[in-house]
């Protein structure tokens, strides 16, 4: 789904520093649903390699798991084989704003780490993120739950201690991710109501890779973070270059130590909680 990371390529590594991250949120929230969890029909969107659906898979009824991606899809069905074949999950390869399932058949949808992928900014109106939540809406069953987990504009420009080093990067990414009054705003338009947003200061996406100062010389644990794509070859050389100085000084680590401090008031990730109400989306 992306359209500006080639998770063709970075598939096979994206798992070196990356978990369900927040899983206990989604589920805690699940727990509260219209359903008790081991009744409700699950769609993860954008399922990516199944960090999240296999953390689930056996507190639900049943997931559709939907991906775009046929490499992290295959990492996925291979990780679930045995829950595929007792019929607890099934793969789709399929677009977010074009799902493959029926009106009024989920009871819940959640979404992780998506949203930035879709082909928007700050400036388009956020047509993409509409359409998806449309989508959302349309094949959840009334009263049923969204749960976004995404990065809102503050978090991407203070709570991640690398950005600092790619400022290029961090800039293109904070147009990409929609601020949370838009997102509120948005889902309202879209037949979601009582959205309320949940931050843990604590939750990294990186998990403790991310506290690895020396990470960032390795492209695996820079697989773990789409924001790599974004820097062009010849200005990651720069930054390897600037970070290796500061290595071989000694400072690296205070930089991470210095640079990672506003984390601690904004948090990375946010999850937004709707529930899918009775009125018609607009068209407008």
């Amino acid at each position: 789904m992306s359209h500006f990371e080639n998770y063709q390529n970075v598939s096979q590594f994206y798992e070196n520093t990356r978990t369900a991250v927040g899983v206990d949120i989604i589920r805690n929230h699940l727990e509260n649903g219209e359903l008790p969890i081991n009744k409700q029909l699950l769609l993860d969107a954008g399922c990516g390699t199944g960090l999240y659906s296999a953390a689930l898979v056996n507190h639900v009824r049943k997931i559709e798991a939907i991906d775009l991606n046929a490499r992290m899809l295959k990492i996925a069905k291979e990780k679930m084989e045995s829950e595929e074949k007792k019929g607890l999950i099934n793969f789709y390869i399929s677009s977010i704003d074009s799902l493959p399932l029926d009106n009024d058949t989920v009871d819940a949808v959640m979404i992780n780490q998506v949203l930035h992928h879709l082909p928007d900014n700050s400036t388009g109106g956020w047509v993409h993120h509409v359409k998806v939540f449309r989508e959302f809406w349309r094949v959840l069953k009334s009263g049923g739950m969204l749960i976004i987990n995404s990065c809102s504009p503050e978090q991407i420009e203070c709570g991640f201690w690398f950005y600092n080093l790619i400022p290029e990067a961090k800039e293109k990414m904070t147009q990409k991710v929609i601020n949370l009054r838009d997102l509120n705003n948005l889902l309202k338009h879209c037949g979601f109501s009582n959205t309320v947003q949940e931050i843990n200061m604590d939750l990294v996406l990186q998990s403790d890779a991310y506290f690895n100062s020396d990470g960032i010389f390795n492209a695996d644990w820079r697989s773990g973070d789409s924001i790599w794509s974004l820097v062009p070859e010849e200005i990651l050389s720069e930054v390897l270059i600037k970070a290796n100085k500061m290595h071989k000084e000694g400072k690296l680590e205070a930089y991470l130590k210095h640079h990672d401090q506003n984390r601690k008031t904004t948090g990375q990730v946010t999850f937004s909680i709707s529930k899918n109400n009775l009125r018609r989306c607009s068209h407008n």
